[in-house]
């Protein structure tokens, strides 16, 4: 039974591009992907080349085409094919998610996951204050739905399952939000991780980390994409961390609705 709880505990700590030993092997291209908010922009595929970024290509709303690609810098690379809209300013600042969420009203802090939509949204007594992308589990290694709670965080949390491709260095799930330890004694946690333009997780919920994959990867330069950083400071406050796993007495609720797009 040990040996089952520990296994469970670490399931969601993996790799995509480049990939660690358990992560799934099909790989999407976002212009795959279909989203419902998709039908209200008129977009394009493009295949990045040569040097090309996201950052070259569009310039100050290159944020934006990553948000609407649910997407990090380092996965677009040269080859990759990306959702253009032909009008950049129609996805300003993009999410999905609507800008008020009435259940939550009475709620200080609570976080709506939509997996159909492939995002993640931060409210304060049903206001939205902001949003990211995610890479959560697929049709195969389901993220749960339901209603839960943050109970535990881990600033520093890493697999001791799993490693990153060709190192022995224990993948890293920075900024980790524990929402549910199942019956089988798997616990899912929001965390970060590579965002590689669709559902790459076995069930857990990632966010962008930039600094992760500097620190790793040596990529990006200067971090900015940092959503797995924003989101732990506000569900966490003022509670003291000294960067293990701590327990979290009356976290956020957490909603998570729909179902992966693959």
């Amino acid at each position: 039974m040990t040996k089952l709880l520990l296994a469970g505990l670490l399931l969601c700590a993996f790799l995509v591009q480049p990939a660690a030993a358990a992560a799934p092997k099909k790989r999407y291209s976002p212009c795959q992907i279909s989203y419902p908010s998709d039908q209200r922009i008129e977009w394009e595929c493009r295949r990045l080349k040569g040097k090309e970024t996201l950052e070259s290509l569009f310039g100050e709303s290159w944020l934006d085409v990553a948000r609407f690609n649910r997407i990090d810098r380092r996965h677009a690379w040269p080859g990759a094919t990306l959702k253009v809209p032909k009008r950049l300013e129609e996805i300003r600042d993009f999410t999905p998610l609507p800008a008020s969420f009435p259940p939550a009203v009475m709620e200080e802090k609570f976080i709506l996951v939509d997996l159909t939509e492939q995002f993640l949204g931060a409210y304060e007594h049903g206001r939205l204050v902001f949003s990211f992308p995610i890479a959560s589990g697929n049709r195969k290694f389901k993220t749960p739905t339901g209603e839960f709670r943050i109970t535990a965080f881990s600033r520093n949390h890493k697999s001791s399952l799993y490693k990153i491709e060709k190192t022995n260095i224990p993948y890293p799930m920075h900024y980790a939000l524990r929402f549910l330890i199942s019956k089988r004694g798997v616990a899912f946690w929001i965390h970060g991780r590579d965002i590689p333009g669709y559902p790459a997780s076995h069930g857990c919920v990632g966010l962008y980390d930039e600094e992760m994959q500097k620190k790793y990867y040596r990529f990006p330069g200067e971090p900015q994409l940092e959503a797995a950083r924003t989101l732990y400071e506000w569900a966490i406050g003022g509670a003291p961390d000294d960067g293990r796993l701590t327990t979290l007495k009356n976290g956020p609720k957490a909603l998570i609705t729909g179902k992966s797009p693959i």
